[in-house]
């Protein structure tokens, strides 16, 4: 909501040495977010007077049209002569009145106005548009050209109330009356302890039966309906100066009088409204729900499908308005034109004005069903005042009489549900109660009674809250407002006092050493939406049977294309590394860790629990039931280069090892080993994928899966070639593991290493070989490395050499060769008897 300043003065009587900046700050302190103070006009300087075209000399000899006029800006210059100007706009002609920016004149931008020779021509001075004077747009996309009567040489900067400052206001969806220069004003008032001018009261005829009939099928949607009409409009009357410049600062465009004065109205009592052509309306005005299927053409030019809810408004043809946010074509108010036959001027000379009083619920809901905010939906949706339709209605009358030359028809249609005030009950020391500070009855009553309220009672406080408030509804709403219009500064700080623990669970320890371990190891961590698509399972090549397709769907998703809860870690992973890669960093490594969702399809639905009181341990426990499986995952992707090529030699690509070691890194935190072995899972490469295997309560479970990803998924999701990834279940590895992973022992005497070269078939895989050799070789062993792999005709078809050092130490005495030399025949006598290995060169 922009606000400009000099309005809001009409209202409150401001010191007039007060600034905008002055005033945000007690506006904050009451609780409203102003966001910026504009300031219009400060570097403008002037001369800017109003100046007469006298005449217009087309020069057409360049490349563009040119156009060298004289004008006439009275005495502003010293000399009464005309001023030559040199403009290229077309939209004015000899005799309009123009806004001229003489030699001196500084505007927007620090763009100076001074004489000089264009086009052959002297230019002593610039015509103006509202572009240039950072006026706003005002549709004509050209030069300002001014009302006849405007007077020649007049001081254009007042005139056109350029110097200005102007409140931008984020209003939050509970405070709706502050969409409007009244209630900025109450609070305005409020803040500074100032009596309000209340724009809304007005003396409003009483309704009667000769108003323009009105009937209401939904008195759900619309609780309130008034109508008023003005007949006898002077079709070419225009919105003055003063009305056009309060819209624009409120950042609107001038359209047409009629609609001016509406959304002037509007901005002014927070009330929308609309204007109907009423030689284009046939019959009664209705307020009904949309059949299903029905079609209507917004004032936008789009023709819509209405759906059952929508509320509209109607005559005898159908639909005539979508209520509450946007008004019909059929019924639009007509722009002047002149009857080429008789040169009379032809529009709009009567109006049905209408301020009703819809649903939110029902008019937020049509808004997003049509993609269609506007200013009334904005203002629907978050609650007006009912009790200000009558007031609006007759606001917009007075204005249609005084600027177009209209008549009020007697006839008054006031339609309305019956209703009654909304009461509050309330200790009268509820407010210090919530706000640990001593406030009084009298400040609690004085309080909110500024914001509008009738307080009566004693210790007991019976409130009823104001027409504009639907936002107060329990004591807590109160307490509130007290509490922001004392200050919220004012309230003491407490630090609070956390309860002793033991820190950190377990989960949540491993959870940070692992991610700490994987940015030791170079990884990016990337935090991202846990949102996916049907999409993108179709490009990870999922089966239809795989448990990662039965996905969470949400009832109000964020955006349509991702409308369930993320069952793996990798979509949001690949797509950062995606758009990283198209930004031009092609050495990437990603990890991220987080919770995904398995629903099983079993679950329970769920209980809605109670409001009043505190959930019984079943109810929280039945709740907890209809929740999916959320394990916690940690996952990894690489691609590019996995270490850079310099000085110390050449770099070497990330490769499917580097996300099988990343999974080791992971394991390791938790003081778990990995069995790896080879398998075929989407969206890996079918030769190029490890499955990820820990003991958990003594049996090997499937952990994770490593590798590189699948060409065709690559080329589907617009990735690197050979991009790899890992993700692997942490939950699972916390199961694992027996606990904090312990340090290790580093014995004082010497090692003793041990290699040995086995010879196996190409199928057995050279993890099974470590793993037995290393169960084999008992408790001396203290590590085991493959370091070498070897085929060729000397082997023999079919075989492969794997070579390994074995180092063993004691941490109590010096190893002999027998030990070491039994132990390595121990290791090699029992990957003999499991993988068939052979000693090479036996």
């Amino acid at each position: 909501m922009r606000v400009p300043l000099s309005w809001l003065r009409e209202y409150v009587d401001l010191p007039a040495t007060e600034t905008g900046r002055e005033l945000q700050a007690k506006l904050i302190s009451a609780g409203l977010e102003v966001e910026t103070v504009e300031q219009l006009g400060a570097d403008l300087k002037g001369p800017l007077v109003v100046g007469q075209v006298l005449t217009i000399e087309e020069l057409t000899e360049f490349k563009k049209p040119i156009r060298h006029c004289m004008v006439d800006v009275g005495q502003a210059n010293g000399t009464g002569e005309p001023q030559e100007i040199i403009c290229g706009a077309r939209n004015f002609a000899e005799g309009d009145k123009v806004v001229v920016a003489l030699p001196g004149a500084i505007l927007p931008g620090d763009f100076q106005i001074a004489e000089r020779k264009t086009y052959g021509r002297m230019s002593r001075g610039m015509i103006c548009s509202s572009d240039e004077l950072n006026m706003g747009d005002d549709g004509s996309k050209g030069i300002i050209v001014l009302p006849p009567e405007t007077e020649i040489g007049k001081d254009a900067v007042e005139l056109l109330e350029l110097v200005d400052e102007v409140l931008d206001i984020a209003v939050t969806p509970d405070r709706g009356y502050c969409l409007s220069l009244r209630g900025i004003a109450r609070e305005t008032a409020t803040a500074y302890g100032l009596p309000l001018r209340d724009p809304a009261l007005l003396d409003v005829p009483a309704p009667n039966p000769h108003g323009y009939p009105v009937k209401i099928s939904e008195p759900h949607g619309c609780d309130r309906f008034v109508a008023r009409t003005v007949s006898g409009l002077d079709p070419e009357a225009r919105s003055p100066i003063w009305l056009q410049r309060r819209l624009q600062k409120a950042g609107m465009r001038p359209l047409s009088l009629a609609v001016d004065i509406t959304n002037y109205v509007m901005l002014e009592l927070g009330q929308p409204l609309h204007a109907y052509d009423r030689g284009r309306v046939q019959g009664a005005i209705g307020v009904r729900r949309a059949e299903q299927g029905e079609k209507f053409t917004t004032l936008d030019g789009v023709k819509r499908v209405l759906d059952a809810e929508d509320l509209v408004i109607t005559d005898d043809r159908g639909a005539i308005g979508l209520a509450g946010v946007m008004g019909g074509a059929n019924t639009e108010i007509a722009d002047s034109v002149m009857d080429p036959e008789t040169g009379e001027i032809q529009g709009t000379t009567e109006v049905v004005i209408e301020a009703a009083h819809f649903d939110a619920i029902s008019i937020a809901r049509t808004a997003r069903r049509h993609k269609l905010s506007s200013e009334a939906s904005r203002r629907f949706e978050r609650g007006v005042d009912p009790a200000a339709a009558s007031a609006a209605a007759q606001r917009t009358v007075d204005l249609l009489v005084l600027l177009a030359g209209g008549t009020a028809d007697a006839g008054v249609t006031e339609v309305a549900a019956p209703s009654e005030p909304r009461t509050i009950t309330i200790p009268a020391d509820h407010p210090d109660k919530v706000a640990g500070v001593h406030y009084g009855r009298e400040t609690v009553v004085r309080r909110l009674q500024e914001v509008g309220c009738d307080v009566h009672g004693q210790d007991e406080l019976v409130v009823t809250a104001p027409s504009w408030r639907p936002d107060l509804t329990d004591p807590n709403d109160l307490a509130e407002e007290v509490i922001r219009l004392e200050g919220y500064e004012n309230l003491p700080s407490t630090l609070p006092k956390p309860p002793a623990g033991l820190g950190l669970t377990p989960r949540q320890r491993l959870h940070s050493r692992v991610g700490r371990a994987l940015a030791g190891a170079g990884y990016v961590e990337a935090l991202n939406y846990p949102f996916i698509g049907e999409a993108v399972l179709d490009q990870l090549m999922l089966p239809a049977d795989d448990a990662r397709r039965r996905t969470v769907k949400l009832v109000n998703p964020l955006s349509d294309e991702e409308p369930a809860l993320r069952t793996t870690l990798l979509p949001g992973l690949l797509g950062a590394l995606r758009r990283n890669d198209g930004r031009g960093s092609h050495d990437l490594a990603l990890f991220e860790t987080g919770l995904v969702f398995r629903p099983t399809g079993e679950e329970p639905a769920p209980v809605r629990l109670p409001v009043d009181r505190r959930p019984t341990d079943e109810e929280i426990a039945g709740l907890n039931a209809a929740l999916p499986a959320q394990p916690r995952r940690a996952a990894v992707v690489l691609a590019g280069a996995r270490e850079q090529a310099g000085w110390w030699g050449k770099g070497y690509p990330a490769t499917w090892a580097d996300a099988i070691e990343a999974a080791r890194t992971v394991a390791g935190e938790a003081g778990v080993r990995l069995v790896i072995r080879a398998d075929q899972h989407e969206p890996w490469h079918p030769g190029r994928c490890a499955a990820l295997f820990a003991t958990v309560d003594g049996e090997e479970t499937l952990v994770g899966h490593a590798g590189e990803l699948h060409p065709r998924v690559v080329k589907s999701m617009g990735l690197p070639e050979r991009t790899c990834a890992m993700e692997m279940d942490l939950d699972l590895l916390q199961q694992a593991s027996d606990g904090l992973p312990q340090g290790p022992q580093i014995s004082s005497f010497p090692v003793a290493t041990q290699d040995v070269a086995l010879v196996v078939d190409q199928a057995v895989p050279a993890a099974e070989v470590e793993k037995t050799l290393r169960e084999g070789a008992g408790e001396l062993l203290e590590s085991i490395r493959l370091f070498d792999v070897f085929t060729g005709e000397q082997i023999g078809e079919g075989k492969k050499s794997l070579a390994y050092a074995l180092r063993f130490r004691a941490a109590d005495r010096t190893l002999t060769v027998e030990e070491a030399s039994a132990a390595r025949d121990a290791a090699v006598a029992l990957a003999a008897e499991r993988t068939g290995a052979v000693l090479r060169g036996a």
